[in-house]
């Protein structure tokens, strides 16, 4: 398949439905690291979110960045979701390369990579940040020092 042959359309606005998106993470990968079997939790993550990018071949969702941002100094760029056919093709440059323009002039993109996208990430000019920190749901805050 030859993406450059194809009509793939970006956005900002196009509305994604819950099925649209689920289908999208079971064909990119990520499905593995995201509740695809709860309705309910992708349908919050889709309303939740503020800033989706999205690209599509005809009425198929083949890419997507879901992000949660202020617009103004962080944008946490939560999912980043491309069909695995269509991986490798500059899908996921353009969408963070939209994400990014869509954040003011300081506003900076922050993720946790999936494992098997770690390598991606400072190929397409991604910083390593060491310093980050994650506090599962089920786990309590205790008591600092």
């Amino acid at each position: 398949m030859s993406l450059a042959d194809d009509n793939l359309r970006y956005s900002t606005s196009a509305p994604v439905s819950v099925s649209d998106f689920e289908d999208v993470l079971r064909r990119s990968g990520l499905a593995a690291r995201r509740p695809v079997e709860d309705r309910a939790c992708l349908e919050g993550m889709l309303r939740n979110a503020n800033l989706i990018v999205t690209c599509w071949r005809g009425a198929e969702l083949i890419g997507i960045a879901r992000s949660v941002t202020d617009f103004v100094y962080c944008c946490y760029l939560s999912d980043l979701a491309v069909d695995a056919a269509c991986q490798g093709r500059g899908v996921g440059v353009t969408l963070i390369r939209m994400t990014q323009e869509a954040l003011g002039p300081r506003g900076q993109i922050i993720l946790l990579s999936a494992p098997a996208a770690i390598a991606y990430y400072p190929h397409v000019g991604f910083d390593h940040h060491p310093q980050a920190w994650i506090l599962p749901r089920d786990k309590p805050v205790r008591r600092g020092p």
